[in-house]
Order: structure tokens, then C-alpha cells, then sequence
């Protein structure tokens, strides 16, 4: 037990050095702490979630079933789209299933393969307010605490009149700036990361409209077809 506590010592002096720390930045910096661990959580699961999407698999499996379709193996194509959970390969199979539907016509068929591709997209960038919110609050939450830590510093050299030591009015305003520090520090992960996942959602836009754009368009089956799949 007590090796277990001199392991432990580190952790707990480095946990408290960090509170320390935050402590002087004021509520200001609390607030930023707060937002840096909801920001970081946010990634993580955004990250999560497109891999869940199939984001970064590059949707082998929608291209060859794309490739079946073009030959006239509607069946095969649509059967191997069934059960892909990626976006792509829903996409790609609401597609192929409204191009088979003979209640569909063309116009029809399209509508409701951008009514999906529209839900799927909303479903992709689930998120990207919230880091859109970071990036933006975090340097104004830093200001806020700027400026009221300059406030305080100002009063209390003001409440020292002529005895006021400018090293004590140094360490306010370098403690007031660290606010700042922090905001920024926030913010710019926050706005790296939110261009990120839009970079990986357009790709994953273009892939959908090409996709659709194939099976409605280009390798639109015959009526021949569409009878066969009924």
C-alpha cells in the first residue's frame, strides 16, 4: 500500500500544481478548463463517430458494388451494400433501391436518395458546432479574464497610492494575461480539429454524390431490370 501511495505522490503533486495554476487565472480560467476538457471529449468522439461512419475506410466495398451495378449485376450489388453500416454504402443502397423501385420514376428516385443523402451528411457532422463554439468563445473567455484581472490589478495599485510596488502590479497583470494564454490555446486545437472533420465530410460528400450520380444516372438499369428485381 504504501508503494502504491509513493507511485501516487507525482500524479497528485502534478494534479495539484495544475489547479494552482488554474486558480490564479481566476473564474475566468475555470471557465477555460472547463470548456478545454468538454473540447477535448468532443474530438475524441467526433473521431469516433466517423470511423463509426466509415470516414477513413475508403469505401472499398460501395466502389465494388458500384462496379456490379455498371455490369448489370443489380441483385449482387445491392445484396452487398445490405448490411455495410458506412455512409457511403447506406447511400450507395438507398440509391440502387429507389433506382429498382418501380413506383419510383427518375425524379423520384433522386429526391429520395437526396432526401437520405441529406440525413446522413446532418448525421456526419454532428458536432461541428460544438467546436465551431470553442474555437470561437475560447480566446473572448480568455479577454474576459484579461481584462477583469487587469481591473483588479489596477485597483489594487490605485488602493496603494504612493506606496504601490510595480513588482506586485507586474505579477497581476502577467497572472491576468495568462487567461489568454489559455484561450488561445483552446481555440486553435479546437479550430484545427473543425477543419479537419469538414475536410474528411466533403470527401465523404463527393464520394456520395459520385456514388449516386453513377447508379441514377450512368448505370441506371433498363425496365428489363427493374421487372427482374421485383
Amino acid at each position: 500500500m504504501d508503494s502504491l501511495f509513493a507511485k501516487l505522490a507525482p500524479l497528485q503533486d502534478a494534479v495539484l500544481r495544475l489547479l494552482a495554476f488554474i486558480d490564479m487565472g481566476g473564474s475566468a480560467m475555470w471557465a477555460i478548463a472547463v470548456l478545454s476538457l468538454m473540447t477535448l471529449a468532443l474530438i475524441l468522439w467526433k473521431i469516433m463517430r466517423l470511423m463509426a461512419c466509415g470516414a477513413w475506410s475508403g469505401g472499398r466495398h460501395t466502389r465494388r458494388a458500384l462496379d456490379l451495378w455498371a455490369a448489370g449485376k443489380t441483385a449482387e450489388a445491392v445484396a452487398m451494400l445490405a448490411r455495410r453500416r458506412s455512409i457511403r454504402a447506406q447511400l450507395a443502397h438507398t440509391a440502387m433501391s429507389a433506382a429498382l423501385n418501380p413506383a419510383l420514376d427518375s425524379d423520384a428516385a433522386e429526391a429520395e436518395t437526396s432526401r437520405v443523402a441529406r440525413a446522413l451528411l446532418a448525421q456526419a457532422r454532428a458536432g461541428l458546432r460544438g467546436l465551431e463554439l470553442a474555437s470561437t468563445i475560447g480566446p473572448l473567455l480568455g479577454l474576459l479574464g484579461t481584462v477583469t484581472g487587469m481591473i483588479a490589478a489596477f485597483q489594487a495599485l490605485q488602493d496603494a497610492g504612493a506606496r504601490a510596488d510595480p513588482a506586485t502590479l507586474a505579477g497581476g497583470i502577467w497572472e491576468a494575461l495568462l487567461t489568454t494564454a489559455a484561450g488561445m490555446a483552446v481555440a486553435i486545437p479546437a479550430s484545427i480539429a473543425l477543419t479537419w472533420f469538414e475536410s474528411v465530410i466533403d470527401g465523404l460528400r463527393h464520394d456520395m454524390e459520385d456514388a449516386a450520380t453513377r447508379i441514377l444516372q450512368g448505370a441506371r438499369p433498363d425496365q428489363t431490370l427493374r421487372q427482374a428485381a421485383e
